[in-house]
């Protein structure tokens, strides 16, 4: 028994090695050769393995998955890889180099790293001379270290044999040490934090002598410099630049055999802000899983989200409780209580936000969820209550895939609840350093609010991108309002009084409800097609209607019926942003392979954000107000008796 152990072991640990060697040399390596030196075998990642914590496997293509740790130091930002993932923290790369000069000498190398999923390409297409004109805004990097431009090998014997090069890197947070990321001299790479997707690997080895000679341009060794007032892709300029002839240098790119992923464990706390719930009036309503303590401030991935009640949306609630879900309430009780309650008996609410932390949203570590809860009211405490949680790191693109149950929206006889169910990008920061592109045409309005009077500016800090979805009707096509709306010609903002026929199609959709998919491009109109009105777009022979109310109003919105009992009457749903440099589209799906188009935008009628973002998921009480047209009125749909649930259950950008 112990001699078949023995072999059996001797033949595991075989084929283990046999993997690890085959895994350790790059699958495309060939020897490359120039008249002084020859290179071969770069490998990026040599010391990276699969390990039992379980931060590295494969997909289905062969490429190495990392998974962002969330534990890494939040001043940090991400680390790629962290000190859990690599013995230091690093990547250790290799190559082999070939001295085929006379004399033994030293040779100069560098690594650059891009992100390949979400970047624009390196060329302009107009003048493939030269780089394109936002590639500048591509993620790249190379040693954090600026000092660090070009390394030096020992020195390499002219012996007609190949050596080893070592060196260590990792991918961080703003690899370009722009000063619009430091704050009181310190570095905060959280800022602009290393994006998810593909990476490639860029190797340069060259001589010494171009080096120093600034032969190679000191904005491409030292990448936080300058050149024509725009930074200068390494990628660009080594692959299709003047740095694509130079003599006695090598250009090796590893393929895109890196995958970033991050996956917020919603089961590992949720973190309390204490400026808007300090420790020492509200700890007692904190648990081991909710609150501020160091504990859950380093682990927790997701926040409570506390909603902005708009004072203006206050509106007549009538004084009735009922489940609406449950309670069998029928499109005869809504109609009756919508007559049946004098003016002076109306509740004047505004939707609410949770008065005590941790209450409404319950972090379960062994199931891996998150419970968010809209609380039951009683007759006389009349409360429509928000809830929702929000990630706690920024990130810039990626497909941001939630699974979640989520509470339904209508009951048996079409009857709406009054939530909205909504998942959502916003704008990490307003400030400065997360700024979107300039619009360079007449700007962006300045603020959220503010109307058609408010400034313009070049740059703005807001973005927002979201599904919406609640009981309503379509915006587009353009019958279902009355043309002066889709011409943009009345007030968006006073409809108290518009009196909307519903179509006969809109009254038969009782078991659906509305998937809005919107974009706040807040007005930048330097999109070729940007125009107010219901427009259609196409997206893979699939038409999408896109409604902005006039040429000034701050969103773009289209809207996709669907059922509501397939979108939340099981077990669980899954929606997909997935945002691009130069579009969004928006899918949905009972599995994540087997997601649908619902929304699609592209930078022809829309300006698509680049700034960083957080996640919320909420179940909320809006306005119908906000929602011209719409068959139930908020006012009309009764308080809630029991707590409507929700549940999360996973989150994947990647």
């Amino acid at each position: 028994m112990h001699t078949i152990s023995r072999q059996i072991a001797f033949w595991a640990g075989l084929f283990i090695l046999i993997i690890t060697l085959s895994c350790s040399r790059n699958p495309e390596s060939k020897t490359m050769t120039t008249e002084q030196f020859a290179i071969r075998d770069f490998n990026p990642m040599t010391n990276w393995r699969v390990d039992t914590t379980g931060m590295e496997r494969a997909d289905a293509d062969g490429k190495r998955i990392l998974y962002l740790d969330y534990m890494a130091p939040r001043e940090s930002g991400f680390l790629i890889p962290s000190l859990r993932q690599t013995e230091d923290g690093r990547f250790q790369m290799e190559f082999y180099i070939k001295n085929t000069t006379q004399t033994n000498r030293k040779f100069a190398y560098k690594i650059y790293y891009q992100n390949e999923s979400y970047k624009f390409p390196e060329q302009d297409p107009s003048d493939t001379t030269r780089q394109h004109p936002l590639a500048w805004e591509n993620f790249y990097g190379s040693w954090e270290d600026m000092q660090k431009r070009f390394a030096l090998t020992g020195e390499i014997p002219a012996d007609g044999e190949f050596h080893k090069v070592t060196d260590r890197f990792r991918i961080v947070g703003n690899p370009r040490d722009e000063q619009r990321y430091y704050s009181e001299g310190k570095n905060d790479r959280w800022k602009r934090n290393p994006r998810t997707g593909d990476y490639s690997f860029l190797l340069v080895v060259t001589m010494p002598e171009l080096v120093d000679s600034n032969g190679i341009p000191p904005y491409i060794q030292d990448i936080s410099l300058m050149h024509d007032s725009t930074f200068v892709s390494p990628y660009f300029y080594f692959l299709y630049g003047n740095g694509s002839t130079l003599s006695n240098t090598l250009k090796n790119i590893y393929p895109s055999s890196l995958k970033v992923v991050a996956k917020p464990d919603p089961g590992a706390g949720v973190y309390v802000s204490p400026w808007f719930y300090p420790a020492d009036k509200y700890g007692n309503y904190f648990t081991s899983t909710c609150g501020n303590s160091d504990e859950i401030y380093k682990q927790a991935a997701f926040e409570q989200f506390v909603h902005y009640i708009d004072p203006t949306t206050k509106y007549a609630n009538i004084p009735v409780v009922a489940d609406v879900l449950n309670d069998n309430y029928s499109l005869q009780d809504y109609n009756w209580n919508k007559q049946f309650y004098r003016k002076e008996e109306l509740v004047a609410v505004m939707a609410s936000t949770t008065k005590r932390p941790c209450e409404t949203v319950i972090s379960d570590p062994e199931q891996h969820k998150i419970t968010i809860k809209n609380p039951a009211t009683g007759f006389g405490k009349w409360e429509k209550q928000n809830v929702g949680v929000i990630t706690r790191h920024g990130l810039t693109y990626g497909k941001w895939t939630v699974k979640a149950k989520l509470t339904e929206l209508i009951n048996k006889h079409g009857l709406w609840n009054g939530l909205t169910n909504a998942i959502w990008l916003i704008t990490q920061d307003q400030s400065p350093w997360n700024y979107r592109r300039d619009c360079n045409n007449s700007g962006y309005f300045a603020h959220y609010y503010g109307g058609d009077t408010d400034e313009r500016v070049k740059n703005i800090g807001y973005s927002e991108i979201d599904f919406e979805i609640l009981k309503t009707v379509e915006y587009c096509p353009g019958y279902i309002l009355p043309p002066a709306y889709n011409k943009g010609l009345v007030d968006q903002y006073n409809v108290d009084n518009w009196n909307i026929p519903l179509p006969e199609e809109v009254e038969q959709m009782s078991d659906k409800i509305l998937v809005a998919c919107t974009n706040w491009d807040m007005a930048c109109n330097d999109p070729v097609n940007y125009r107010g009105g219901c427009n259609p777009i196409v997206y893979n022979d699939q038409v999408f209607w896109q409604h902005k109310w006039g040429e000034t109003y701050r969103a773009i919105t289209s809207k996709m019926p669907e059922l509501d009992d397939e979108l939340f009457g099981s077990d669980y749903y899954y929606f997909q942003i997935d945002w691009q440099p130069e579009r969004i589209i928006w899918r949905i799906g009972p599995e994540k392979d087997q997601l649908r188009v619902v929304g699609y935008v592209d930078n022809t009628i829309t300006s698509i954000p680049n700034n960083q973002m957080l996640l919320i998921i909420t179940q909320e009480f809006h306005n119908t107000r906000w929602w011209v047209g719409s068959m139930f009125d908020q006012a009309n749909v009764p308080f809630p008796k029991n707590d409507i649930i929700g549940e999360i259950f996973e989150v994947t950008i990647e």
